[in-house]
């Protein structure tokens, strides 16, 4: 980089020609207005070098020579290729504006480009079967990019999203790569833990990183939606000749309480092949079936024991009881029984 290029900002709109330098690692930027702004090198990609534009001129009128001269085109420009970057490494990630207050702060989203590929993206949030878009564009390689920000109020519009990809190169014989479109379910309860955003080559600043292509192959699917989980809940039922490990244990007649274990390992003998999120809906799935149950005796006292963990299973089960059974309390279930891992429903 020096003096004269055209350069843009990789974290924010914009960019200039460089005017100068401070010091190794401060660019000085006139921007359309012509006011130099400073900014990190490392923020900066070149687009368009005086080198791409110097054509030397005879110091005499020779038309056949002249003739011959033509300054190369913008649109042959090809930025430096980086050693291994022709494997396809997508990333999608969520960075907090401020660290130490995760619990408050917002965030941003960002396309991360380890790659040699141009990729043209789309970044997509569903609500129910609808699907909305969040934005589109192309991405240059070994660039990341700001896709949008967001804060707490909109989370929960993010629990289901999608992004799809076409990889090409611009002016450069290449190895196609397939389209490529994920899913993700995005846990938002995360979004609450300090521990759940770490350190990455691709930030200053802790993240949530999701892959979406990881050495050309794209990330398994992690969002099932309800009829799938159901579909492949009753093809196991069908092969599973064993019997299911049982649940419930009443006590104390008529109104006494009824316990119902939620642990994954009291509801299914094999989870072999099971991802985190339909181990998650099986045990949504077992709650919902137990409420429907028992939803019209009234002062049936009924405990889900769901284990302490990362408190997913728990923020599932309140959320759907101020939904669907708004009138019927509910409550911590005694400690000294159940530790801090169990809930108390009583039906009303």
């Amino acid at each position: 980089m020096k003096i004269g290029d055209k350069v843009r900002f990789l974290n924010e709109v914009g960019g200039g020609t460089v005017t100068g330098f401070r010091g190794k690692e401060i660019v000085l930027v006139e921007d359309n207005d012509g006011f130099d702004i400073p900014m990190p090198i490392r923020e900066c990609v070149v687009i368009e070098t005086t080198e791409y534009n110097f054509v030397k001129k005879p110091s005499k009128p020779e038309p056949e020579k002249s003739a011959q001269v033509e300054a190369p085109q913008l649109s042959a420009f090809r930025p430096a290729e980086i050693r291994g970057g022709d494997v396809l490494n997508i990333y999608l990630a969520y960075v907090p504006t401020d660290i130490k207050a995760v619990s408050t702060t917002p965030f941003e989203a960002y396309l991360v480009n380890d790659s040699n590929y141009v990729v043209y993206y789309t970044y997509l949030c569903a609500e129910g079967k609808a699907w909305s878009t969040l934005s589109h564009g192309v991405i240059e390689p070994n660039t990341k990019y700001l896709l949008e920000e967001f804060d707490k109020s909109e989370l929960n519009n993010r629990e289901h999203v999608a992004v799809q990809l076409i990889a090409f190169k611009d002016n450069r014989s290449f190895a196609l790569k397939p389209s490529v479109q994920v899913e993700l379910r995005i846990d938002t309860v995360k979004f609450y833990k300090l521990h759940t955003f770490r350190e990455s080559e691709f930030f200053d600043t802790p993240a949530l990183v999701y892959d979406l292509v990881k050495d050309d192959v794209p990330a398994k699917q992690v969002y099932v939606s309800a009829e799938e989980l159901q579909s492949a809940l009753l093809q196991k039922a069908r092969a599973d000749e064993k019997p299911k490990s049982q649940p419930l244990v009443k006590r104390g007649g008529q109104n006494g309480i009824i316990e119902i274990d939620l642990h994954i390992n009291q509801l299914l003998d094999d989870t072999r092949g099971m991802s985190n999120s339909e181990m998650l809906n099986y045990q949504l799935d077992k709650f919902r079936e137990m409420m429907e149950q028992y939803k019209n005796k009234r002062e049936q006292r009924i405990v889900f024991i769901h284990g302490k963990g990362d408190g997913v299973l728990r923020k599932a089960l309140l959320e759907e009881l101020k939904r669907k059974y708004p009138t019927f309390r509910h409550q911590d279930a005694s400690f000294q029984e159940y530790g801090f891992g169990a809930t108390m429903v009583t039906v009303k």
